[in-house]
C-alpha cells in the first residue's frame, strides 16, 4: 500500500504564486507544498524584467488597464484586469514587507523612492525591479521563508502524477492528488480539503523556450483529466530576444534594455522596427516576435541583433549586471557590441479557467498564476503582469480558502495506487524519441506563424504520440519524463484544438488562413467532453 499525507492545503508548485499562497495560508493551515525539483528551479527564478504597479504619481490604474487591455487586443476580462491594477501595489508592498529589495534610486531633492523601468506596451515607466534578477530576488526570499515556517512542509523532487476526485450528492470534489516520489521511486499519495494548482505554464512544448526543463503543462493536464475547463491555449507568447549561442540554454534578454533605449538591428546594422510598429522596439511582445521572425526568413538569417552599446557602459553594467556577466561568458561586451537574439517560447496565456478567487470547475481544486486562465491576458500578455498576477491571485485565493477551510475535516482514505502490472522499462529511448519529435513539430506547425495545413499535420502526430504513450503509460512504471511527456503531449493538443477554433489573426495567435481579426471574438473555451474540432 503507497504512503498517504495528510494536510489542509496542498499547493502544487513552488514559484511566486505557489509561494505566496504558503505564506497567507500557514497560519490557518496545514500545508504540504510540492516542488518537482528542488524549491528554487523554475520560471519565477529566472525572471528578469520585475512586476508591474502604479508607484508613480504621474501614472494611474487606469492607465495600467488600458495598456494591458490594448496589448490583450480586445479579449481581455476588463473586470479582472481592473482587479489586478487595483491590487498591485498592495501586493507588491506585501512583498516588500517579506524582504524583496525592489532596486531605489535619490530623486533630485535628495528623496528616495523606486526605481521604476518601462518595458513594451507600457505607457509609463512602472515596472518594480530587483536589478534584472527580480524573479530571483522574490523566489529566494519568499522560498526562504517558506522553508522556515512551522506549518509548511516542503516535499522537493516530487511529481504530481493525478488530481483524485471524489463524488458527493452529484458533485465532484478534489481531494488530493497522487504524486510520485523522485527519491524513493515510489508513488503516494496526499489527502487535502484544497488543492491548489500552481504548476506554471506549458513552453517547453516547443523546441526552442525561455522556461527550466519543468514547464511541462502539468498542472493544465491534470486539470483537463480531472475535468476543468481550459481556454484561450492558442496564444502562446514567444519572448522576441534569446541570446543566440550554441552554449546559452535558454537564456533570455530582458525587455528592460528595450525600455532603456535598445534597438533591434538587423545582420547588417540596420534597424527594422519602426517598419512594422510605430512602437518600434517598445510595441508588444507579439509584434516585436512577428518582426524578427519575418526579418530571419526573409533574409535567410541565424538571428537578429540587440544593440544597447550607445549607452553609457557604467549605465548598463549597473542596471543589466545579470545580462552583462552572463553574455560576457559567452564572449560578448554588451558595452562594445549588439547581442544576437531570436524568438523564444515563453509564457502560455491560456490555461485552466478560474473565478476572481483562482476556483477552478470542480469544488476544492484551485489554479494561481501561469497555469490559469483568468481573463487578465487576453491574447497576448503585457510585460511584467505575470508575476503580479501570481501574487495578486494567491492572495485572493488564500482569503477565500481561508474562510472556507473545515476545522472539523475528516480524513479521507484514498485509493491506492496500482502498479501490480507493470514493469521497469528498459525502452527509455522511446520516451526521448517521442519527447523530440513532439517539441520540433509543435515549433514547427504551431509555432509564431501558422496554417490550417499545418495545423491539421500537428493535431494527426499528436494523435499518433498520445496513442504511443497511453499504451506505454499502461506498461511501465512512472519517469519523471514519462510524466511531463504524458502531460506535454495533452496539452500540445489542447493548444492546437484551440488554434484550430480561431479562425482570425488576433494578438500571439497569426494564422496565414485567417490574417483579419473578427470584430466581435471572446476566449476560446474547450470542456473535457468536447469532440476535436474539425479544420
Amino acid at each position: 500500500m503507497n504512503q498517504q499525507h495528510n494536510c489542509d492545503v496542498l499547493i502544487i508548485g513552488s514559484g511566486a504564486a505557489g509561494l505566496t499562497l504558503a505564506l497567507k495560508l500557514a497560519a490557518n493551515a496545514d500545508v504540504i507544498l510540492l516542488s518537482k525539483g528542488p524549491i528554487n528551479e523554475g520560471s519565477t527564478y529566472y525572471a528578469q524584467g520585475g512586476i508591474a504597479a502604479v508607484f508613480d504619481e504621474n501614472d494611474s490604474i487606469d492607465s495600467h488597464v488600458s495598456d494591458t487591455l490594448i496589448a490583450g487586443n480586445g479579449i481581455c476580462d476588463e473586470n479582472v484586469v481592473r482587479f489586478t491594477a487595483q491590487s498591485a501595489k498592495e501586493s507588491m508592498q506585501w512583498l516588500i514587507s517579506q524582504g524583496v529589495d525592489f532596486d531605489q534610486e535619490e530623486d533630485g531633492n535628495g528623496k528616495t523612492h523606486y526605481h521604476l523601468t518601462r518595458e513594451g506596451g507600457h505607457s509609463h515607466r512602472r515596472i518594480l525591479h530587483a536589478a534584472d534578477a527580480t524573479g530571483k530576488s522574490v523566489q529566494l526570499t519568499l522560498a526562504e521563508k517558506v522553508k522556515r515556517h512551522s506549518r509548511i512542509r516542503v516535499f522537493e523532487r516530487s511529481n504530481a502524477v493525478d488530481l483524485i476526485n471524489n463524488n458527493v450528492n452529484g458533485e465532484t470534489q478534489c481531494i488530493g492528488a497522487y504524486i510520485w516520489n523522485r527519491n524513493s521511486e515510489k508513488v503516494e499519495s496526499i489527502h487535502a480539503q484544497k488543492t491548489i494548482l500552481a504548476t506554471g505554464g506549458a513552453s517547453k512544448v516547443y523546441q526552442y523556450t525561455s522556461n527550466p526543463d519543468i514547464a511541462s503543462g502539468d498542472g493544465i493536464a491534470m486539470a483537463w483529466r480531472a475535468g476543468c475547463r481550459v481556454a484561450n491555449m492558442e496564444f502562446n507568447q514567444f519572448h522576441p530576444t534569446c541570446l543566440f549561442h550554441p552554449k546559452a540554454g535558454t537564456f533570455l534578454i530582458t525587455e528592460a534594455l528595450r525600455g532603456e533605449g535598445a534597438i533591434l538591428r538587423r545582420p547588417d546594422g540596420s534597424r527594422f522596427m519602426p517598419e512594422f510598429d510605430e512602437r518600434a522596439e517598445l510595441a508588444p511582445r507579439d509584434v516585436v516576435a512577428r518582426a524578427i521572425d519575418f526579418e530571419m526568413k526573409r533574409l535567410g538569417a541565424d538571428c537578429m541583433f540587440l544593440d544597447i552599446s550607445h549607452k553609457d557602459a557604467d549605465f548598463i553594467k549597473h542596471h543589466f549586471p545579470t545580462i552583462f556577466e552572463k553574455t560576457k561568458k559567452f564572449g560578448f561586451d554588451m558595452t562594445k557590441e549588439p547581442l544576437p537574439v531570436v524568438p523564444a517560447a515563453h509564457y502560455t496565456c491560456g490555461g485552466v479557467m478560474v473565478n476572481e478567487h483562482g476556483q477552478t470547475d470542480i469544488n476544492n481544486l484551485y489554479a494561481i498564476g501561469e497555469v490559469s486562465y483568468t481573463g487578465l491576458h487576453g491574447a497576448n500578455r503585457m510585460a511584467s503582469n505575470s508575476l503580479l498576477e501570481c501574487i495578486v491571485f494567491a492572495r485572493a485565493a488564500a482569503n477565500h480558502i481561508k474562510n472556507n477551510l473545515d476545522s472539523k475535516q475528516r480524513i479521507k482514505r484514498i485509493p491506492a495506487w496500482d502498479e501490480s502490472r507493470v514493469a521497469n522499462s528498459d525502452e527509455e529511448v522511446v520516451i526521448q524519441h517521442n519527447w523530440h519529435e513532439l517539441r520540433l513539430f509543435m515549433w514547427d506547425y504551431v509555432g509564431i506563424v501558422r496554417t490550417t495545413k499545418r495545423l491539421e499535420r500537428a493535431l494527426s502526430r499528436v494523435k499518433l504520440l498520445q496513442a504511443e504513450i497511453q499504451e506505454y503509460y499502461r506498461h511501465f512504471r512512472v519517469s519523471n519524463n514519462l510524466l511531463e511527456l504524458r502531460n506535454l503531449v495533452q496539452v500540445a493538443e489542447l493548444m492546437i484544438m484551440c488554434a484550430m477554433e480561431r479562425k482570425e489573426s488576433r494578438g500571439l495567435h497569426y494564422t496565414l488562413d485567417y490574417p483579419e481579426q473578427h470584430e466581435n471574438s471572446g476566449p476560446t473555451i474547450l470542456k473535457p467532453s468536447r469532440k476535436t474540432p474539425k479544420s
